[in-house]
């Protein structure tokens, strides 16, 4: 379990504030909320030093994104942990988990504590996870135990699978003792080989090498097993195909410890996504086929998955222009993540919308055991308000990111973060709507 959220310690987090006018997340009912000392209170007696009429917003738990690359240390023209932060923060989230795939590598206590210090008083709370192998090698274990002691809330080697399975094992092992789950990148290299999208008939049609998604799916019925042998706590990393939910569900029917997440672009699109050889649409894993797509939208409406993450991989523009088979995977996602989740899941009728917020909200925090937000009275007031039906077209040049790489440049979606509050402090407003009332 990580410390106590704190309260205090960013701009503006003392002063009180009440909104007005607001809708729960849950239950629809409409409510007006206090904030004071950085949390929600009971209605105060105390002058407020600001007011906003939310009318129409809903008002949930801040959102969580366990799988963001921040890319510091030693990668900041790709992003920086404060600009990850504010993209977080337009995104509507309050809290992240942050990779170790950084350089140097997050293999060790002084480095995990560089990153949270970094990180205070930065507009979201960042959570960082530790490697599982000593510079992700995949050889030789950290120390577990002093990763957790110095804030790591998770451990992965994130960007390189565990090719070992007495490795995997030996991590789970101790992963168990000190109470932290194993964030699982799940490849086969000698499958993937040099593919640089999905196996198929796109692939086929464009002359370029592709990963099968069995790369994937018998690297999680590996540590499905592994998971049952150790009683360690497996988590899935960014889930893409139709086997590897197959074995999750089948994970969860045997009781293991094991959870998993998929990302907005694979229940949004398809290998078809590449047509033009565009890296926007380059990631690993890579976009999969219209079978697999709808696999992932049963595997969500079925509770098959457990949460939703972004897998905010941002890169220079330098790198993005590349040829397909040299630019980098990865793709930016923060400040998509909530219109994709309400547009392509809550409109169409896949989700209601207290259950897609639910898997951005409580689900990530329990996945991490992280601690609890809620509504309630004496919460810490990270919170979102969001319009539901706020009409917007993405444009990745008023991005907060460094990162500009996404496959939605120009869709129009419904449904945005308009106001983000951490400890009580407001850390996005989004201009032209009633959250420009808060200063």
């Amino acid at each position: 379990m990580s410390e106590p959220l704190p309260t205090t310690g960013r701009p503006g987090g003392a002063l009180v504030t009440r909104i007005r006018n607001v809708r729960h997340w849950r239950t629809g009912e409409a409510l007006d909320l206090v904030i004071a000392d950085g949390r929600i209170v009971e209605d105060s007696a105390r002058t407020p030093d600001r007011v906003v009429d939310a009318a129409a917003a809903i008002a949930a738990p801040g959102l969580v994104d366990l799988h963001v690359h921040l890319r510091e240390p030693g990668q900041s023209a790709k992003e920086t942990i404060e600009s990850g932060c504010r993209a977080a923060a337009a995104g509507g989230f309050t809290a992240i988990a942050c990779m170790p795939n950084t350089q140097p590598v997050l293999d060790s206590p002084a480095w995990v504590e560089w990153v949270r210090h970094r990180a205070a008083g930065a507009a979201c709370r960042v959570h960082p996870i530790g490697a599982v192998t000593v510079g992700q090698e995949g050889k030789q274990l950290t120390e577990f135990l002093a990763l957790q002691a110095a804030g790591a809330v998770a451990l992965s080697d994130d960007g390189r699978p565990i090719e070992s399975a007495a490795i995997m094992r030996q991590a789970l092992e101790y992963g168990r003792h000190a109470g932290l789950p194993i964030v699982c990148h799940e490849e086969d290299l000698t499958l993937r080989a040099d593919g640089t999208m999905n196996e198929g008939f796109t692939a086929t049609r464009l002359g370029l090498r592709g990963i099968p998604s069995a790369a994937e799916s018998v690297m999680v019925r590996r540590d499905v097993e592994l998971a049952e042998l150790t009683g360690g706590r497996v988590h899935f990393a960014h889930l893409s195909c139709a086997a590897s939910f197959a074995a999750l569900r089948d994970a969860h029917a045997r009781g293991l410890a094991v959870t998993g997440e998929t990302c907005p672009h694979y229940w949004m699109l398809t290998d078809e996504a590449v047509a033009d050889y565009d890296t926007r649409a380059k990631m690993n894993p890579p976009l999969r086929s219209e079978a697999d797509r709808e696999a992932t939208l049963a595997a969500i409406a079925d509770g098959t998955v457990d949460c939703f993450t972004t897998d905010h991989a941002p890169h220079t523009e330098e790198e993005k222009r590349q040829p397909f088979d040299r630019a980098p995977f990865g793709i930016v996602g923060l400040e998509t993540a909530l219109g994709l989740t309400l547009t392509g899941l809550v409109r169409p009728g896949h989700l209601s919308l207290e259950r897609a917020l639910e898997r951005w909200t409580d689900a990530p925090r329990r996945v991490f055991r992280l601690p609890e937000v809620s509504l309630e009275p004496g919460s810490p007031a990270d919170l979102v308000l969001i319009d539901p039906d706020l009409e917007w077209t993405v444009d990745a040049s008023a991005f907060q990111s460094r990162g500009r790489s996404t496959p939605f440049e120009g869709w129009r979606l419904t449904g945005r973060a308009i106001a983000t509050f951490v400890a009580g402090a407001p850390t996005f407003r989004l201009a032209g709507t009633a959250a420009e009332a808060l200063v």
